[in-house]
């Protein structure tokens, strides 16, 4: 069987962190610079699993990502919170008034803004992942260069930290979901959360609904996240999180949900980690 889990980005990037944390053991990983890539590496069998960020509590949902969970088939059998650390690095010598540039993800840069209008004179650019521009500063040993990082992707490519801690919210959690192409097997009393997927009309009432058959089955909504139909305009999609104590509310909930909204989808069923 193959084993190998899919991360985006490379060693020492936070989806790395995760993976490995997760498994315990310590497994193999696919390195993919793009979202895109790492569902390709599913779909033609290169991996078995992957891990997926799909929202922050700065930044909030990541929604390409629900999109892809939902275009490709895939299942979620899995979730893990990590506190985010984010770190200034660059060469061992160079000092932050020698830093010109820094690069990083897009995500790494908006979760510390406050910290580098201290610094002016230091241009930030997006970049496809933070553990990638550790690794390039360090392959290509370049100065007046920095990037954001995790303490891992520092030591692993032997930079220097600059700046440690510097996300404007220190309380700064991600949640991954761990997806493959197949349902798992989680025994039922070990469920006790699902992803779903519905589409409803525009109109009066509709979405209100749904929340209370939810609510009347012992559901607890722990995130709802819309998406417009771009093939019919006034139609979405919502994408829903919900945790229960007992799996028949689950199932009675699935029942009465299959009727009301269309296109009813499970995306995951599987262990709550913030219990």
């Amino acid at each position: 069987m193959n084993n190998k889990v899919a991360i985006q980005g490379i060693k020492g990037s936070f989806h790395h962190l995760v993976a490995q944390e997760y498994f315990y053991e310590d497994i193999e990983v696919h390195e993919c610079l793009s979202f895109d890539k790492l569902v390709e590496s599913l779909l033609d069998k290169t991996c078995n699993m992957a891990v997926m960020a799909i929202e922050n509590s700065i930044a909030g949902s990541i929604i390409p990502n629900y999109a892809l969970i939902d275009a490709n088939q895939l299942h979620v059998i899995g979730e893990y919170y990590i506190n985010i650390h984010q770190n200034l690095m660059a060469l061992n010598g160079q000092r932050i008034e020698d830093i010109t540039e820094v690069y990083s993800h897009p995500m790494a840069l908006l979760q510390t803004k406050e910290f580098f209008k201290q610094y002016p004179h230091i241009k930030l650019i997006e970049d496809a992942d933070t553990a990638e521009v550790a690794q390039r500063i360090h392959e290509n040993q370049l100065k007046g260069v920095g990037a954001v990082a995790s303490y891992a992707a520092a030591k692993l490519y032997d930079l220097n930290i600059l700046g440690s801690e510097i996300q404007t919210i220190k309380n700064n959690a991600t949640r991954f979901v761990i997806v493959q192409t197949k349902n798992s097997a989680i025994p039922e009393e070990d469920i006790n959360k699902a992803s779903l997927k519905f589409e409803l009309d525009h109109k009066r009432g509709s979405l209100a609904t749904i929340l209370n058959v939810m609510s009347d089955c012992r559901m607890n909504l722990t995130k709802i996240q819309s998406l417009p139909i771009i093939e019919t305009p006034w139609k979405y999609s919502f994408f829903v999180d919900v945790t229960f104590d007992k799996y028949s509310d689950f199932v009675k909930a699935k029942s009465v949900l299959e009727i009301m909204a269309e296109h009813f989808k499970v995306l995951g069923e599987y262990k709550n980690a913030r219990i």
